[in-house]
């Protein structure tokens, strides 16, 4: 396959793999500077940790960076996009800005993985021709080679031990298609079917499932709302009914809708949302309350899967 051609300038989104301490620092501190000292806004969101060791390499330059534990407001990596990256952006436009994101580190649970690379692939949808550069640092002594791989697959240029390189396996569309994985559920899910006129019961059924299996009453809110959102995206864009499963799984309950609609737009739920916009609330809002949103769309249909914490 011939490697896609790596996006024109303004927009920029390197990968910097780094190894230990001493390679994040030196791969970070000076793309934050420069970026100070252009008077371009500059945000860094990354692991606690990564976070703490670079403000304090930065000195006093620290507090002209807006800082973010992307530990908390990436956890769901479906929700980094328009929550944390448009949001900085669109906060300061008419300048060119500079995002430190770090969505993929070592801890990150086996099942948020894939969300990850899609996250990272979509990027160069979101920002083409946007005066944003987005450098993403990722742990190469730590991570996977699989996970290294994909790195240079959504990445259009790879930064590795201070030299920059035109990564020829960028391919960000080869890796939304291979990371479209299908949903497996458990067979002891709970499940129901449901139409227009089933859309209250449904919710009810939802509630009354994670009720059962240890979800507290604020969660229990969360979940009722993206049930309704699901559900009724099912009614009016999915063919008129779908099917509604849930089970626990760790310290999370599990919430799916699969429809027989075709979710075509990869970036649905992942733009911000306007003050004056009418519909197409649904997926943000899902992945503004969940802990982790997964999809699926194929020939038969679509499974928007949700994860919330019981408590």
């Amino acid at each position: 396959m011939t490697p896609a051609t790596p996006p024109a300038e303004p927009f920029a989104h390197p990968a910097l793999l780094y190894d230990g301490d001493r390679e994040y620092v030196d791969g970070t501190a000076p793309f934050v500077r420069e970026g100070l000292a252009a008077g371009h806004p500059v945000a860094v969101a990354v692991p606690v940790r990564r976070l703490e060791l670079l403000r304090s390499a930065l000195g006093t330059d620290a507090d002209r960076v807006r800082w973010i534990d992307m530990t908390q407001a990436g956890r769901n990596p479906g929700r980094i996009i328009p929550s944390v990256l448009r949001a900085f952006a669109d906060a300061h436009p008419g300048r060119r800005v500079r995002i430190v994101g770090e969505p993929v580190w070592d801890g990150r649970r086996p099942v948020e993985y894939p969300a990850c690379v899609q996250h990272e692939a979509l990027i160069n949808a979101a920002f083409g021709g946007r005066d944003v550069t987005i450098l993403c640092p990722y742990d190469a002594r730590a991570l996977s080679e699989d996970v290294i791989a994909d790195a240079h697959a959504t990445h259009p240029v790879v930064i590795r031990a201070g030299r920059r390189t035109v990564s020829r396996a960028y391919d960000p569309d080869g890796v939304l298609a291979r990371y479209n994985e299908a949903l497996r559920h458990p067979p002891g899910a709970a499940a129901v079917r449901f139409d227009a006129e089933f859309l209250p019961a449904a919710r009810d059924f939802a509630v009354d499932e994670a009720r059962e299996r240890g979800m507290g009453p604020a969660r229990l809110q969360d979940l009722n709302l993206v049930v309704a959102e699901l559900t009724t995206n099912s009614v009016v864009h999915g063919g008129g009914s779908g099917t509604l499963r849930i089970w626990a799984e760790d310290d999370r309950i599990v919430c799916e809708v699969e429809d027989e609609g075709r979710l075509s737009d990869p970036m649905a739920g992942r733009r911000p949302v306007r003050p004056d916009q009418i519909g197409g609330r649904g997926l943000f809002l899902v992945h503004f309350v969940s802990d982790l949103v997964r999809v699926h769309t194929g020939r038969s249909g679509t499974t928007v899967r949700s994860y919330l914490a019981r408590t």
